[in-house]
């Protein structure tokens, strides 16, 4: 009995394994033969949902052969296979079932599927829940993104299926988000999508507002009453601001309600077509001169079916006061409705503060770079009342000096570290050379040394050209500069900007350690308060000032190395800062370091402030920057921080 018992259950499992083995892939793509070899994308998709739901761990693979154009169908049994090149004109064919190589065919034996770029779409995202679950970290990711890009009802359940058992913490949290965003928008449960609604209330992303904006878009209609079994968002009242007569009118026109207007040219067509002997109707042609006989002749003509009935004002009006006009939500669910603006509301709040942030960050960091910039000129400018137009072209020589330093060094980070002292060292002497030759003959005659300054900074710009070309030379940055710190989908500053703002704080303190802590310092005050005061109590002043205007240009020639890793460094570097350091120095007030620094957040903030209102122009807000700047110089010529001294009696 044992032994009959065993030999039943033997044959059963034979039978099961056969049955098993008979199951497969190739059933499934015989029976979409058809609409598989023709390859259209808009028949096609019967055929991949059936591969995609039919369970099998082979279905993956044969997808992705698929897509990748290496399916090939056998001519003559009409099977497909995953075909690899041989030899010559021939291809070996693997069964997608059995992972077995079948022979090696002729080309001409088989006909290759190339799905063209919407097959391959439609494949993609069928391929989406195999992936979601592969081993490969980079498909898991590629399905995340292709869900981001087509999201789609049918992958919510393979996300969440996938989301318990992901090993990488970044790509479940990706997950996580990328289920809910799929929830909100379709879930068939309402109390789940609200749940997900404000669950995302919080965040700034641009795909939350993408996924809440759909669900609160309206659209206009017309009925003679109220409907109860639509999502009315509001209701209208013909004849306001927001919905005219005519176009209440036209909305009924639109909804098949009424008829449409017949204007006097739709009136004079008829009534040509319709004239018969000389008459139209019953009314002579001749007749027809005004609009009430022509209406009349138009009227008898609609009585007889042979043009449409004509709608008078009085009849329009009567059309618009018998319907009930409204909008209506695209979701069905008040309550999804509800919470989606009400997720809105405080998202754009939030949105809101957060651009604030954003734009209080990018003044911040236009006013370093201009204060960086400026600071070389407040202190020769203020000390010596030199009005230096070369200024520019020491920021420059600055560029140009880490640009060097970068061609013996390639390490960028040791580069820029040897090229700030560089920069310095040669600006500084560059500008002990120009103040011990020109501007120390000058000092008594601020108009020439306007000229010669300038005659300078032109000589150099044509110097550059001539050692380094018309083209941009690279400073590049260290790596750990690249990208920005990013707080939110709104918030971000590069890291460039942010290294410039730290350099600009650190010249800063170095600064007010030298003017109160050094000699330097304390004869440079003296100069500036009393020159003649200074120069009785032993001070020298030629000296002072030839320290001073080197001091001033190596100062900018280290802004020029921080400038030139996000400007493009030419011989006409300069021009695009000079103006606005002297803005900064005038706007401050001369001779101060703490002036420089209020006239450049004030130049920072006002420029940023006039872009954001007009974004599109950044000319135009250049120039409301410099009338701006006229008009306040009219009330304190002296600067927002005005100094005693030399500079103020000048």
């Amino acid at each position: 009995m044992v032994r009959l018992f065993l030999a039943g259950l033997a044959i059963l499992c034979a039978c099961l394994t056969a049955n098993a083995q008979e199951v497969g892939l190739q059933p499934i793509l015989q029976e979409h033969q058809e609409i598989i070899a023709k390859s259209s994308r808009k028949t096609i998709k019967p055929a991949i949902d059936a591969i995609a739901s039919s369970g099998l761990p082979q279905a993956q693979v044969m997808l992705e052969t698929w897509a990748a154009k290496n399916m090939w169908m056998r001519n003559s049994d009409g099977l497909f296979f995953a075909g690899q090149k041989g030899e010559g004109r021939s291809y070996e064919l693997t069964d997608f079932d059995t992972g077995e190589i079948v022979g090696t065919f002729e080309k001409s034996e088989l006909k290759q599927l190339k799905p063209n770029s919407g097959i391959r779409a439609m494949i993609g995202t069928a391929l989406v829940q195999f992936q979601l679950t592969d081993p490969n970290r980079a498909k898991r990711l590629a399905a995340l993104q292709s869900i981001q890009r087509d999201p789609e009802s049918a992958l919510l359940e393979p996300l969440r299926a996938s989301m318990e058992d992901e090993p990488d913490t970044d790509l479940k949290a990706q997950k996580q988000r990328l289920e809910r965003l799929l929830t909100i928008g379709f879930d068939e449960d309402t109390a789940a999508r609200v749940a997900a609604i404000e669950e995302m209330s919080g965040d700034l992303g641009v795909d939350v507002r993408a996924a809440l904006n759909p669900l609160v878009v309206t659209s206009r209609h017309a009925a003679l009453e109220l409907p109860t079994d639509l999502n009315v968002a509001v209701i209208l009242e013909a004849g306001s601001e927001v919905l005219t007569s005519d176009e209440a009118y036209d909305l009924l026109v639109a909804e098949n309600l009424a008829p449409p207007r017949v204007s006097a040219d739709d009136i004079r067509a008829a009534l040509s077509t319709n004239i018969v002997g000389g008459r139209v109707g019953d009314i002579p042609v001749a007749q027809l001169s005004s609009d009430a006989m022509r209406e009349r002749a138009y009227a008898s003509l609609a009585e007889v079916g042979l043009v449409p009935a004509l709608f008078t004002d009085a009849d329009i009006d009567a059309a618009v006061n018998a319907h009930v006009f409204f909008e209506t939500y695209s979701e069905s669910s008040a309550e999804v409705t509800e919470a989606a603006e009400k997720t809105l509301e405080q998202i754009e709040l939030k949105v809101g503060l957060n651009q604030t942030l954003d734009l209080t960050l990018d003044a911040i960091s236009l006013a370093s770079i201009y204060f960086l910039a400026a600071i070389g000129l407040a202190i020769t400018f203020g000390v010596m009342g030199v009005i230096n137009m070369a200024h520019g072209e020491f920021i420059m020589m600055g560029a140009y000096t880490g640009y060097v330093v970068q061609q013996f060094i390639p390490d960028h980070t040791l580069s820029i570290v040897v090229a700030i002292p560089m920069a310095f060292a040669v600006t500084f002497a560059m500008g002990v050379a120009m103040e011990r030759l020109v501007i120390r003959w000058l000092y008594a005659r601020p108009l020439e040394t306007l000229l010669a300054t300038f005659g300078i900074s032109i000589a150099l710009q044509q110097l550059a050209k001539n050692i380094f070309g018309t083209q941009a030379r690279p400073l590049t940055a260290p790596g750990w500069l690249n990208g920005a710190w990013v707080l939110n989908d709104v918030v971000a500053i590069s890291y460039i900007r942010i290294a410039i703002f730290v350099l600009a704080m650190i010249f800063l303190g170095l600064f007010l350690y030298i003017m109160k802590r050094t000699r330097l310092g304390l004869e440079m005050r003296a100069v500036t308060q009393n020159p003649r005061m200074a120069g009785s109590m032993g001070i020298n002043p030629g000296r002072v000032n030839m320290l001073t205007f080197g001091l001033g240009s190596g100062i900018a020639g280290i802004a020029g190395v921080a400038i030139g890793l996000f400007a493009k460094v030419t011989s006409d570097l300069g021009n695009d800062y000079i103006v606005q350091s002297f803005m900064t120095v005038v706007v401050g007030g001369v001779g101060n370091i703490w002036g420089a620094l209020a006239g450049a957040g004030m130049i920072g903030f006002l420029q940023k402030g006039i872009e954001w209102m007009n974004p599109s122009n950044t000319l135009a807000a250049q120039t409301y920057m410099i009338i701006f700047i006229i008009i306040f110089i009219q009330f304190r010529p002296r600067g927002i921080i005005a100094l005693k001294g030399r500079a103020a009696g000048d």
